[in-house]
């Protein structure tokens, strides 16, 4: 019977990995591939104006945006810069509703009673439950301390004014309020409306409650509704 010759001693050769075994590229840290600025900010957005400035934390943002430290730095600088970032992107979107609103060219009243419903569905939106107005709400206490901040929430405030100055103005032209109507006038109680309803939707007023302050509000700055 033929013995089988046991395999040569010494050093063996290294065994070579399978290709499936090599070492993984490390990942690039950065942007991800689908990240997109306008939905990053609306979703930091949604996280300050549920928290506040000065509650919101580096980590919230990241877990918000899905974006690491390094990449909300790299695309939007510091938090304070997120914030600004955020809230001009919030402007600019009520300065659009405000053009579309007033290019519907509705009769005074029917045009407030449209501007008012907007403004309550955004007021009363959000995942955990209504949040107010964004000025209002978190701009106004940065404004405070924050020269950049307080520039930017005024001018917004004087933006409403204007906007509602102009629909009084043309519902006047049109024989919709009496020649004696002071339209500025008029304007700041239609914006100390819009901030009041603004604050009772963040302490959860109903929305019928809301709906009879803004009626009677409208009837007093235009008339009994006919």
């Amino acid at each position: 019977m033929v013995q089988k010759r046991n395999p040569p001693t010494g050093r063996s050769r290294p065994k070579q990995m399978p290709p499936s075994a090599a070492i993984a590229e490390p990942k690039r840290r950065g942007r991800p591939r689908a990240y997109e600025p306008e939905v990053a900010l609306a979703r930091a957005l949604d996280v300050f104006w549920k928290e506040g400035f000065a509650a919101t934390s580096l980590d919230d943002l990241s877990a918000a945006t899905g974006m690491n430290r390094p990449s909300l730095y790299g695309a939007f600088g510091d938090k304070r810069e997120l914030y600004i970032k955020s809230y001009e992107s919030y402007r600019n979107r009520a300065r659009q509703r405000m053009g579309e609103a007033f290019a519907a060219d509705l009769p005074l009243r029917e045009m407030l009673e449209k501007i008012y419903a907007i403004a309550l569905d955004m007021y009363l939106s959000g995942k955990d439950g209504p949040r107010g107005c964004f000025t209002v709400m978190t701009a106004a206490s940065e404004a405070v301390f924050d020269p950049a901040i307080r520039e930017m929430a005024s001018t917004g405030l004087v933006e409403t004014d204007r906007f509602f100055a102009r629909i009084f103005k043309r519902g006047q032209e049109r024989g919709e309020l009496a020649a004696s109507a002071n339209p500025q006038t008029l304007a700041l109680l239609a914006s100390a409306t819009l901030h009041t309803i603004a604050v009772r939707a963040r302490v959860q007023v109903s929305r019928a409650e809301l709906d009879a302050i803004v009626a009677s509000a409208l009837d007093m700055m235009c008339g009994p509704k006919k």
